[in-house]
């Protein structure tokens, strides 16, 4: 079987509506998922983040680790659940590469969904991180 229609076995396996790579190994994963090359060896981690179709137990989610770690020959998968994510770091996630998406249509407005709530929150981080900054002058 091909990587990309194990990729989609598992997500369906686990109900996942979509499925991204994020982080320095993203373009790997998705070049090798996607046109065949290897995945280069490395130690690094691959992170993974993902929107769950219904909730997943925490048995599901080591389970859904192990399945791509096996799938991309990795020794090990950072997975990254979008709704229980903080909105700076969905946007990250879902800046990094797509490579699985039940339904595109979903997943590109849950996409705009994602960048709207982070953009709605940036006057505050900005506030926050200079209150920070004046804290530590201190």
């Amino acid at each position: 079987m091909q990587p990309l229609q194990q990729l989609q076995k598992i997500c369906e396996q686990f109900s996942i509506d979509v499925l991204y790579v994020f982080g320095s190994r993203s373009q790997e994963a998705a070049h090798f998922l996607l046109e065949g090359q290897p995945m280069p060896e490395r130690a690094s981690d691959l992170d993974v983040g993902i929107l769950p179709g219904r909730p997943l137990s925490a048995r599901e989610k080591v389970e859904l680790m192990i399945a791509l770690e096996d799938l991309f020959d990795v020794n090990r998968v950072d997975l990254v659940s979008l709704p229980d994510a903080d909105p700076f770091l969905a946007a990250n996630i879902v800046r990094g590469e797509r490579l699985f998406a039940r339904d595109s249509y979903q997943a590109d407005q849950y996409e705009l969904y994602i960048y709207r709530r982070a953009g709605d929150l940036i006057p505050l981080e900005r506030e926050r991180l200079a209150l920070i900054e004046k804290r530590l002058k201190r």
